[in-house]
């Protein structure tokens, strides 16, 4: 059956045309919006934070004198210079102390942050250790997942491999820049995420009946997720003005609204998760009307609703067990020092992503019965035709 014959059966229904509209109203809203929002470049740019590095090759790992009054030793390496100006030069790094320096060997590839001041250009060079060069195994990682993710998935697997790349692409050329221009950073978030949306669920499920209603359940529920956010960042004074976030914003003269930063991060963070969930659903109500026509939505919505709590269930742990692998230094070092709980979470920098998590399972958890109500009132009324021959879902 050729790909658009489902499509437009979707049309000929009552319900197909309120939903292939409402999709093409968020559609067109987001183009808007990313060509209002557009980032110009003409964001401040502060000294300090993030720095150019170069790479280098270790030749000699030392112990020497850290200096001062005391007489711990710290770490040196001999490195040669592979990039910029001083390519093949040798320079001396200090590395700091023994007990918390990276174990480095002869060969190993580092970077260095190129300290030598405008006047002395020419001269003898002034390096600084910024840290292990990680590109080798980082992309390493990356070939493996996208080879395995193509191998096992196939079509669909490289699809959202394309999907994600291009989603990154949207974060990172779009995004963070309009964040830095100044525009609003929660519409900026939520503009982003629904663009993001698209990509992706076009990319990896085609434009399809389910992927539509999916579309639908998922731009409903990152609404929810901003509106809890922005509340919940307010009570508990979420302001992003801790750590270097705060240190960034000050150097950028106190120009970045932080707390919409804060806010922007945790639209974003919930989107995957969502996608996830509502597409589930979503295909769950679309093989239950594929299997038996007849049922009404009522029926439809508690069957489907039946199988999301179990999928809720095992996402909520996922999603919460990820967030405190992401903070687990924190924890460790809040532990360590005998900090007590309530100590803990009114730390910014714990209770930022326990908020986000939270806000991101608050919504997760109303994505379900939204989601599954949406498909079924309209997925539910559509001809069988328009489903096509099989879902997308999966079981966890």
């Amino acid at each position: 059956m050729p790909a658009a014959s489902p499509v437009r059966s979707l049309l000929r229904s009552p319900a197909g045309r309120v939903l292939v509209g409402a999709v093409a109203g968020v559609g067109l809203l987001t183009v808007v919006g990313l060509l209002l929002l557009w980032p110009t470049g003409e964001h401040p740019k502060p000294q300090g934070g993030a720095t150019r590095t170069v790479g280098a090759t270790v030749t000699r790992v030392a112990l020497a004198p850290c200096g001062g009054p005391s007489d711990q030793r710290c770490v040196t390496a001999r490195t040669r210079v592979d990039d910029g100006s001083d390519r093949g030069r040798t320079v001396q790094v200090v590395l700091g102390p023994r007990e918390v320096s990276p174990d480095l060997d002869e060969g190993d590839a580092v970077r260095l942050v190129d300290q030598t001041p405008p006047g002395q250009r020419g001269g003898e060079p002034v390096y600084a250790f910024s840290g292990v060069d990680r590109t080798l195994p980082v992309g390493v990682l990356a070939a493996v997942f996208a080879l395995l993710g193509a191998v096992v998935a196939r079509g669909r697997g490289l699809l959202a491999l394309v999907g994600t790349a291009a989603s990154l692409s949207l974060v990172v050329l779009w995004l963070v820049p309009a964040i830095l221009d100044g525009r609003p950073p929660l519409l900026v978030a939520v503009v982003g995420a629904l663009a993001v949306m698209f990509v992706t669920t076009g990319l990896t499920y085609g434009v399809t009946t389910q992927s539509l209603a999916a579309v639908t359940g998922i731009g409903v529920s990152l609404l929810v997720a901003a509106l809890l956010g922005t509340l919940w960042t307010s009570l508990a004074g979420l302001d992003g003005t801790d750590g270097d976030l705060g240190a960034f914003a000050l150097q950028s003269g106190g120009s970045l609204p932080l707390q919409g930063i804060v806010l922007a991060g945790m639209v974003i963070g919930a989107l995957g998760v969502l996608t996830d969930t509502v597409v589930s659903q979503v295909s769950t109500v679309a093989a239950l009307h594929r299997t038996s026509p007849t049922l009404p939505v009522a029926r439809l919505y508690r069957e489907a609703f039946a199988v999301g709590r179990d999928h809720l269930a095992a996402t909520i742990h996922t999603l919460v067990l990820a967030y405190a692998g992401a903070t687990l230094p924190l924890l460790l070092v809040a532990s360590a020092n005998g900090v007590g709980l309530r100590d803990a979470v009114n730390d910014a920098s714990l209770a930022e992503p326990i908020v986000s998590t939270l806000v991101g399972s608050i919504a997760l958890v109303l994505s379900v019965p939204l989601s599954t109500l949406l498909a079924a009132v309209l997925v539910g009324r559509v001809p069988e035709a328009a489903l096509g021959e099989g879902g997308h879902g999966h079981a966890h």
